[in-house]
C-alpha cells in the first residue's frame, strides 16, 4: 500500500469505529464486530477526538452519550461513509441495496402503517439492517444521522427533500357520551364554547383551520401523541381534530361521531422525506419506492378516504364544498 494513502485510510477507519459505537452504543459490541478488543476501540476513540480536538462521546459505566459536537460529527461522518460505501459498491457492480437504513415516524402513523410492513421489505431485501425510531418529537434528520422520516403536513425546511406518499384527509370527531351533554357544533366557531382534545405539538398551537376561517379552541386534556388524543376523545374529554385513518374504525364501530363536516380544512400531504445535503442510498431509495406502493393501496392514506367513511356510515358531506388552499400546517 502506498505510505501517503496511510493516514486516510486510518482517518476512515477510526471513522468507522466511532460510527458503529454511536449505532450500537457499546465499545463491546464494536470490538466483536471487528474482532479485536474493547480496550483497542476505546483508544482508537480516544485517538479520534485527539485528531480532532474536541470530545465526541460522554462515556459512563452503562452508556455512551454524543456530545454537541459528536451529534454534528457523526451526521457528517456517517454521509461519508455512505459516499464510500456507494462507491465500492458501484465499483463491484453490486446494485443490491445493503447496510443499515434508520427511519423515522411517528407513533399511531408508524404503529398502524409502518411497522406492519417492515418484515415484507426485510425479506425483499436480506441485507438491509433497519433501525425504526418511533416517536412523536422532532427528529432533526442531519444531526441525529436520520436517513429518512414519514411526516404528515407540508414540508417547510428548505434543507430537505421530500416524495409523497399519500395523503391525510382530517375530521372532528366527539364521543356520543359527549355529544349527549353539550348541542354538537354547526360552525367552526362554535368549538369557542367546547372542550377539544389538543395535540401539543401541532405548531400552530391551539389554533386549528378550517375551510374558511381559523379558531383558538381550548380544553382540559392535552396529549403529545396521537395515541394520547384518541384516547381522550374516547373518553368523551371533548372533540379531537386529527387525520380521519387515526378514528375510522371507532367511527365505524359507533364509539365517535363525525361533527363540523361542511367546514373541515384542506387534507396534509404525507412526505417521505430526506436530507437534501447527503446521498440517497440504494436502500433509502428502495425503502420509499417500497412504502409509496404499500400506503398506496390504503383507502385510509389517500384522496376521498372522509367520504367514504361517510357514507359508509350513513351521513354526507356537501357535494360542492371547496376548501382553501394549506397555508402553514404542520408535520408530525
Amino acid at each position: 500500500m502506498n505510505v501517503a494513502l496511510e493516514p486516510t485510510v486510518d482517518r476512515l477507519l477510526l471513522m468507522e469505529y466511532f460510527v458503529r459505537a454511536v449505532e450500537t452504543g457499546s465499545f463491546s459490541a464494536v470490538a466483536r464486530e471487528f474482532g479485536t478488543g474493547q480496550p483497542n476501540v476505546s483508544r482508537y476513540i480516544a485517538a479520534l477526538e485527539r485528531r480532532l480536538g474536541t470530545r465526541l462521546l460522554h462515556r459512563s459505566t452503562r452508556k455512551l452519550t454524543l456530545t454537541p459536537e459528536g451529534e454534528r460529527y457523526f451526521a457528517d461522518v456517517k454521509r461519508v461513509l455512505d459516499a464510500v460505501a456507494e462507491a465500492d459498491s458501484r465499483a463491484r457492480g453490486d446494485d443490491e441495496p445493503s447496510g443499515l437504513l434508520r427511519i423515522a415516524c411517528s407513533t399511531a402513523l408508524g404503529r398502524e402503517y409502518v411497522l406492519p410492513v417492515i418484515k415484507s421489505f426485510l425479506e425483499r431485501y436480506p441485507q438491509v439492517d433497519i433501525d425504526v425510531q418511533i416517536s412523536d418529537r422532532f427528529i432533526d434528520l442531519v444531526e441525529e444521522g436520520v436517513d429518512l422520516a414519514i411526516r404528515i403536513g407540508n414540508l417547510k425546511d428548505s434543507a430537505l427533500r421530500a416524495r409523497r406518499i399519500g395523503t391525510a384527509e382530517r375530521a372532528c370527531v366527539a364521543s356520543p357520551a359527549y355529544l349527549a351533554r353539550h348541542p354538537p357544533p354547526r360552525v367552526p366557531l362554535d368549538l369557542q364554547n367546547h372542550e377539544c382534545v389538543i395535540f401539543t405539538l401541532l405548531s400552530s398551537g391551539r389554533t386549528w383551520a378550517f375551510r374558511d376561517t381559523e379558531v383558538e379552541v381550548h380544553g382540559r386534556f392535552l396529549a403529545d401523541t396521537p395515541d394520547g388524543i384518541y384516547r381522550g376523545v374516547l373518553d368523551g374529554f371533548g372533540i379531537a381534530y386529527a387525520p380521519v385513518w387515526l378514528f375510522e374504525q371507532a367511527v365505524l364501530a359507533g364509539r365517535l361521531q363525525l361533527v363540523l363536516l361542511d367546514h373541515l380544512g384542506p387534507p396534509l400531504p404525507i412526505h417521505v422525506i430526506y436530507s437534501g445535503q447527503r446521498l440517497v442510498s440504494r436502500r433509502a431509495s428502495a425503502f420509499m419506492n417500497f412504502i409509496a406502493d404499500e400506503l398506496g393501496r390504503l383507502p385510509s392514506l389517500n384522496a376521498g378516504a372522509l367520504t367514504r367513511l361517510v357514507a359508509r356510515v350513513g351521513g354526507r358531506i356537501k357535494p360542492n364544498a371547496k376548501v382553501r388552499p394549506s397555508t402553514k400546517k404542520d408535520m408530525s
